[in-house]
């Protein structure tokens, strides 16, 4: 299955969290890693529960195929934000490694643990750019064009690193 992962860091080295995120994903059981995006910069979203300034992110995403199934990647990848010290608290809060499941094939899922795609990814221009490097192709499950969605992003304010 084509899974496509959303990489973002704004603790303790972001640069560096986000590369080690990446070789991680590389090492997935019953995984192979096909492409990666350029590195951007975005400021951190705030969230009324949690309106405290934040350091600036880096983002990417990953492009892989995988055998396993949406609940197992998921578990998979909670495993590797703490191995890199993920400490879940306040919503939209600071964190070393955020790992998102953007898109897992053309599955649509609405389950209390998983959503699928991620309910948010058409309005995060840090998701859609990197995600546009990996495929510029790519047909969203509810069949809309990715290159049409970046056209609602085009005035975006984040920094292609790489």
């Amino acid at each position: 299955m084509d899974v496509y992962i959303s990489l973002g860091s704004n603790l303790q080295q972001p640069l560096q969290q986000i590369n080690r995120g990446l070789a991680a994903l590389a090492g997935l059981p019953n995984s192979q890693s096909l492409k990666t995006s350029a590195l951007y910069q975005s400021k951190a979203m705030r969230h009324p529960a949690n309106p405290r300034p934040q350091p600036d992110y880096i983002n990417a995403v990953a492009w892989l195929k995988t055998e396993l199934a949406p609940c197992d990647l998921l578990a998979q990848l909670q495993q590797l934000e703490r191995q890199q010290g993920r400490q879940r608290g306040l919503p939209w809060s600071a964190r070393t490694l955020d790992l998102d499941i953007l898109l897992y094939g053309e599955l649509v899922l609405n389950d209390p643990v998983l959503t699928l795609p991620h309910p948010r990814l058409l309005q995060r221009d840090f998701v859609l750019y990197p995600l546009y490097d990996c495929n510029p192709a790519l047909i969203l499950p509810h069949g809309q064009a990715l290159v049409e969605c970046l056209e609602q992003h085009k005035n975006s304010k984040i920094q292609r690193l790489t």
